[in-house]
Parts: structure tokens; sequence; C-alpha cells
């Protein structure tokens, strides 16, 4: 009776027109709202009286289907998008930051763990600094036997054969690039220890986290002596 009574007022206010309406009208929902001036508006579309305010439409039984906020300018609606981006943005970089957490944690589930990567990590930069190392020490020998032929050439080095000559240039060069990839893996040994470094301020809070609150309880003190 009550929802009979609400559509033959509504009728009455939205005019013949809609009250003859078919039940397309009906179908697609009616807006309600107030405009600037107080003035009760209905229509059978979204109302521009009301673009800069709240409307609502509404099921023909009078409850609300949905409420429609105010319509932005293209300005508005700019900002809007770039706080949405900003936002969404915040929401994948949080999210990414607790996928990384995640792994660090399944990859060192104790500082044993980390300490034990650290110390594989740089074993492998030694061994390659290792390797220089025995390179130079080759190079060298060769260079001493270079050497060793160029005392025919003191006098005069430039009647020194060209592939003697060419022999000095490539040891030259090849114990320059070796002292180099020395110096690049030292410094690589730093940027694994600096790794290291970060991942461990990090893994120690996850780590507290992890600790039951009761293992952070201060142990309750032993009773009193009788």
């Amino acid at each position: 009776m009550a929802a009979r009574a609400w559509t033959a007022t509504l009728g009455l206010i939205v005019g013949p027109a809609l009250a003859a309406g078919s039940g397309a009208a009906w179908a697609q929902g009616i807006y309600s709202c107030t405009d600037a001036a107080g003035r009760k508006i209905t229509s059978d579309r979204p109302i521009p009286e009301c673009s800069d305010r709240e409307q609502k439409e509404l099921n023909p039984s009078g409850t609300v289907r949905r409420s429609l906020g105010p319509t932005l300018t293209a300005q508005e609606r700019a900002r809007q998008e770039e706080r949405d981006k900003k936002l969404a943005e915040e929401r994948a970089r949080a999210a990414e930051e607790k996928r990384r957490d995640r792994a660090l944690l399944t990859r060192y589930p104790n500082k044993a763990a980390h300490d034990k990567e650290r110390v594989d990590a740089l074993a492998q930069v030694d061994e390659v600094i290792k390797a220089a190392n025995k390179r130079i020490v080759e190079l060298t020998q060769q260079r001493k036997g270079i050497d060793n032929e160029f005392e025919f050439y003191r006098k005069d080095p430039s009647k020194a054969p060209s592939l003697l000559r060419r022999q000095l240039d490539e040891n030259t060069h090849s114990m320059e690039v070796q002292k180099r990839f020395i110096v690049d893996q030292e410094a690589e040994k730093k940027r694994v220890n600096a790794r290291f470094d970060e991942e461990l301020v990090k893994l120690r809070q996850l780590w507290t986290l992890q600790v039951p609150a009761a293992a952070l309880a201060e142990p309750a003190p032993p009773p009193a002596a009788r």
C-alpha cells in the first residue's frame, strides 16, 4: 500500500509526461535531488541542476538504487585521476614491498643463513681476483723473456723485429687489463658487502616481528626468599 502511494505521489511530482511513461522509464530509474535553491527535483534522467551535488537514483519502490556524486569539471577530473593514480602507485609499491619482504624471509630465515650467503658471494669474487693475479704472474714471466730479447736492441730499439715489438705491446696491454679488472672486482666486493649490510638492517626488523611477544617479554623476577 505504501509503495503504491509513493508511486502515485511521484507521478504527480514529475508530471503527466513521466507518469504516463512506459515501464522503460522505471527500468532506468528515477533521479531525485535538492538543488541549490532548495527545490526538490525528480526526473527520469540525471538532473543538470544538481550536477554540483549528490543525486540519488531510485527504484520504483522508492528505495535508493545508487547515489551519483557531483559532476566534475575537466580540471577536477584531472586532479581526481592524478590522486587515483598516485594512490594506485602507492598501493602497488606497498604490495611489492611486502612481496620482497616475504621473499627475503624465505631466503634468509635467520642471520646464519644470511652470513653464509655473504661469505659465499665474497668467495666467488675472491676466486676471480685470484685468477686475475695468476694471469698477472704469467704476464710478468712473459715480460721478462721479452725484455731479455730486447737487450740485443738496447742501443737502437727501432731495429727490434715487429713481432717482438707487438709482443711487448700486447703484454703491456694485457697487464693493464688485468690490473683494471682486479680494481673492478675489489669495488664489486664493496658493493656485495653494502648490499648484504642493507639487507641485514631490513632482516633484523623482519626477524624481530616474527619473534612471539612472549619471547620478548622480560622474565619474571624469582620469588623472594622466605
